[in-house]
């Protein structure tokens, strides 16, 4: 438990000296006009910014409300809410978010969902999650990547990520149609990073990454029978996605960028080609590639306020989520406590 606190700081000082690097770069040719465009802020539009992020995974956690009451009658929308952001506080701190799913599974167990059906919860919301989002990021791919291909060099790393995460698409599916074959596939590379001394322990490794697949296999048959909750979380994850997209161009408006209503397509496209260009970045929140493709793309629309564009996005959709789930996660650990401390109480 102990080291695994002294890793998650660790995480945290990377993130925070890689930002503040990356930050630097992007503010320092314009520092004096972005900070008077800051303070030239309303209240009213620091606040719209500073909950729009956190808007964003509220919606999130209507989703896992969603797929929660599939596993346990009663589960709540704020059991949902939870899940999401203490989601949101674990990933944000573990390289390629690795860790969000722990998070989440500690508090749907006690929730009173079980490991596995927990485990069924999220792997059913990654399958939607991952394929609303390529559908959607397809569609602006249609609409945006010609009009961009030629203005900026960087796109075709954005198109690379976007090859990526259709990889993993393809993956994801071959694997439900295929499960024997992906077994077959994850005992023999496990058995050669054995061999290398890369796994400790390769007939466990083996094991676990065996059950993984066959546990993917039947969620993928579950949902195939639920087409209404399929399209119920969908339409979650696109208004999920369309806050998350959106909101450079809502940061625009309240810094007094004069962008056009005609630009929110391009705003929208753009700031999913920065998660397509993140497919390449392991660093927990993308720290660093984040911003340094956020401005690469963005500047050529945004002009010398980029870096407040940049700055104020950057707050509202990853620090303010993730130091917000840190909060809900200890507030329910506390409650889980006092729990625990109570029925003790009473048992004596």
């Amino acid at each position: 438990m102990q080291s695994s606190k002294k890793k998650y700081v660790l995480n945290i000082l990377i993130i925070l000296a890689i930002t503040i690097i990356a930050m630097y770069f992007s503010l320092k040719d314009n520092f004096g006009a972005i900070v008077d465009a800051i303070q030239g802020m309303s209240f009213g539009s620091v606040m719209l910014i500073a909950c729009w992020g956190l808007l964003i995974n509220v919606v999130v956690g209507v989703a896992y409300f969603l797929l929660g009451k599939q596993y346990k009658k009663g589960f709540s929308l704020i059991g949902g809410i939870v899940v999401a952001f203490v989601g949101t506080f674990f990933a944000g701190v573990t390289p390629s978010s690795t860790g969000g799913q722990f998070g989440q599974i500690y508090v749907l167990k006690k929730e009173g969902i079980s490991y596995s059906d927990g485990l069924s919860l999220l792997w059913a919301d990654f399958i939607i999650y991952q394929t609303t989002m390529m559908i959607y990021v397809t569609i602006l791919f249609a609409l945006r990547f010609t009009h961009y291909v030629d203005l900026n060099a960087w796109i075709w790393l954005v198109a690379a990520g976007y090859l990526v995460n259709v990889v993993v698409i393809l993956a994801l599916y071959t694997m439900a149609l295929c499960p024997k074959l992906y077994v077959w596939l994850s005992e023999k590379v496990v058995k050669i990073l054995g061999k290398l001394h890369i796994v400790a322990d390769p007939e466990r490794q083996a094991s676990v990454w065996s059950e993984n697949v066959r546990g993917f296999t039947r969620e993928i048959k579950q949902l195939s029978h639920n087409w209404k909750l399929i399209l119920q979380v969908s339409l979650v994850n696109v208004v999920r996605l369309t806050l998350y997209f959106s909101l450079p161009f809502v940061v625009s408006k309240a810094l007094g960028i004069a962008l056009p209503w005609t630009k929110l397509v391009d705003t929208i496209a753009l700031s999913s080609f920065v998660i397509m260009a993140n497919a390449f970045i392991p660093l927990p929140g993308a720290s660093g590639g984040t911003e340094m493709f956020f401005a690469m793309l963005f500047t050529a629309m945004l002009g010398p306020l980029t870096g407040a564009v940049l700055l104020l996005w950057r707050l509202s959709s990853y620090y303010l989520p993730v130091m917000a789930g840190a909060l809900v996660f200890i507030l329910f650990k506390n409650n889980e406590d006092r729990k625990k401390k109570k029925i003790q109480q009473e048992a004596v």
